[in-house]
């Protein structure tokens, strides 16, 4: 509704009496908002305005705007929240879950399809046909968009997840959107979900082979279906999500018959003890205890294991040391405020002693070697040239035209080898070339085109390769290479500053180099030890970024330039780590 620009009729100050009305209407259009809640959402004093203006299809829309940033708004007397309020409530109405990548689409005005959604393991939320429902993105609570049930949640199940699903009003990046501070969505982790049980008839979900090939597809009104090979980040068919134990990101011991908190507790355990034992020694005292789990502890967790302290009994990371700390391993002492730091290790204490790091199973072992993602190594990336139009004449004798693309050292061979044919190699002095019509027509300004007559070898090869059209060549290992015209544009590492006068870390361009953004948003979400989103990159097509909380560069560096060993030329933004001892 509001994909395009709306013209604005309107824009006055409510009336007691309109607020009031305002209040009412609210409680009862969303019972599950408490008194306090709806008097923060209309407030009793402070200004509210009421916007009415008319959609570019000519629906009118009355919007009620509080602090600068619309609310709520109104079609055919019925009321709607907007983004902004959803976030303050993501719970205030049923929310459904698709991938990244459809936001772009939804923002351009497309309903969302069925096939578009992905199925949680607790199943779909419970709507009927004409029900307002929020729809929030893989990985983030907070809405991303409004819109109307076309069915109730057992048609949806019963048509297989095919054909449309909601009709969409309203969008995060929409011009209603842009009228407020344009502020990006929160980090809301997902509700967390017990995994389903699987000794239950998955029915419904592996009755249809079908839609689990949708699954692979973002479906839209009006767009194609996407092709099947190209898979989102982190997507799992349905049988394959309802099968998988690892489910929200434990990667549990699947030969362990222990609860999954007993596994975390004991995995935690294990890693702190390695930790201690194998790489912190005395003269790494004092510690912070940051660095202790991003720096050993997670680096100590074995192959297809995935550390997660939030799963495990302690909850935090200080719980956990204090509870070592009690058995008398560690010394945990507050070094300056708010920032504690492990300062003594009994390294005689039994439980460090006794310590081995144990052996997989054989069942364990071969599971993780099948489930594990393969390595990632650095594409081979060559700089290449297109010649263009303007240089066809210098380029046709060796048999190449307008488009055709070349190293560099096949250029200098082309025109070394035209100049010595052309007999343009000075006689009296090796080292000059001189110019005929076609040269001076490729490589000369205007104003040079009576004045050079004859250029140095290097200059003579230095301008040719300037007035090429620059391209490039990536070549993942296994695969052909991909040429494409062009520069490479880098990993881009930006720094932003949020409403909330908290920074933030960007990262985009991460596609370009064969790197998955869901599993980097994974690494750093645990390295770090703070939020993560994946979001579709503003003013882009099908790429993502990765957006974590704080100035985590130092951090991504380390696993673009040491883990990964990308090339620096290739990242920008590295400049921009925090200085030592400054707050983040």
């Amino acid at each position: 509704m509001f994909a395009k620009a709306f013209r604005v009729k309107s824009n006055t100050a409510i009336k007691g009496s309109d607020r009031r009305k305002l209040r009412a209407d609210v409680t009862a259009v969303f019972p599950t908002l408490g008194t306090d809640q709806v008097s923060e959402l209309v407030p009793g004093k402070e200004e509210l305005n009421i916007v009415k203006l008319y959609a570019h299809r000519g629906d009118a829309v009355t919007v009620y705007v509080s602090g600068g940033n619309p609310i709520l708004f109104e079609l055919e007397k019925n009321l709607y929240p907007t983004v902004y309020t959803l976030w303050s409530y993501p719970d205030l109405l049923p929310t459904f879950t698709t991938w990244p990548l459809v936001l772009e689409k939804l923002v351009g005005g497309a309903d969302l399809m069925l096939p578009g959604l992905v199925v949680p393991p607790a199943g779909l939320p419970q709507v009927q046909k004409g029900d307002l429902c929020a729809i929030a993105l893989v990985g983030n609570r907070a809405p991303v968009a409004i819109g109307v049930a076309a069915m109730s949640t057992a048609e949806m199940l019963t048509s297989g997840l095919k054909g449309r699903g909601f009709s969409v009003l309203h969008t995060y990046q929409d011009h209603l959107w842009r009228s407020g501070d344009k502020s990006s969505p929160p980090s809301i982790a997902p509700l967390a979900l017990d995994p389903p049980d699987l000794s239950e008839e998955k029915g419904s979900v592996q009755a249809d082979t079908t839609l689990q090939g949708d699954m692979r597809r973002l479906t839209l009104e009006g767009e194609e279906e996407e092709g099947e090979g190209q898979q989102r980040c982190g997507e799992k068919s349905l049988s394959e999500a309802t099968e998988d134990p690892s489910v929200g990101g434990l990667n549990p011991d699947p030969t362990d018959s222990k609860t999954l908190q007993e596994q975390m507790d004991e995995l935690l355990q294990r890693c702190f003890l390695r930790a201690l034992k194998y790489r912190i020694k005395k003269a790494d005292l004092p510690l912070l205890t940051s660095t202790l789990l991003g720096s050993h502890m997670f680096s100590c967790c074995p192959e297809g294991r995935q550390l997660d302290i939030k799963k495990s009994s302690y909850k935090k990371l200080s719980k956990f040391l204090q509870h070592m700390q009690q058995e008398q391993i560690i010394q945990v002492q507050e070094l300056s405020k708010g920032v504690e730091s492990i300062v003594a290790v009994d390294w005689k204490h039994p439980r460090i002693t006794s310590f081995v790091i144990p052996e997989p199973s054989p069942t364990s072992q071969t599971i993780q070697e099948g489930s594990r993602e393969q390595p990632y190594h650095p594409p081979d990336i060559k700089s290449l040239y297109c010649v263009p139009a303007s240089m066809t004449l210098l380029f046709q004798e060796s048999g190449h035209k307008k488009g055709s693309i070349l190293e560099g050292s096949e250029v200098r061979t082309i025109v070394i080898n035209y100049a010595k044919k052309n007999d343009l190699v000075d006689a009296d002095n090796k080292n000059l070339v001189k110019l005929d019509p076609i040269l001076c027509d490729c490589i000369l300004e205007k104003g040079e085109q009576h004045t050079v007559m004859k250029l140095p070898w290097d200059s003579l090869l230095n301008r040719c390769l300037e007035k090429l059209q620059p391209a490039y060549q990536v070549t993942f290992p296994g695969q052909e290479p991909i040429v494409k015209k062009g520069k490479i544009c880098p990993i881009d590492i930006t720094l932003a500053q949020r409403a909330s006068n908290k920074k933030v870390t960007v990262v985009r361009n991460l596609e370009a180099y064969g790197l998955n953004p869901c599993s980097v948003a994974t690494i750093l979400q645990q390295r770090c030890q703070a939020s993560t989103t994946v979001t579709p990159a503003p003013g882009t097509k099908d790429i993502l970024q990765v957006q974590i909380q704080g100035n985590q560069i130092h951090h991504l560096g380390r696993l673009l330039l040491e883990e990964y060993r990308l090339p620096r030329k290739h990242i920008q933004g590295l400049e921009k780590a925090p200085t030592p001892g400054k707050k983040k």
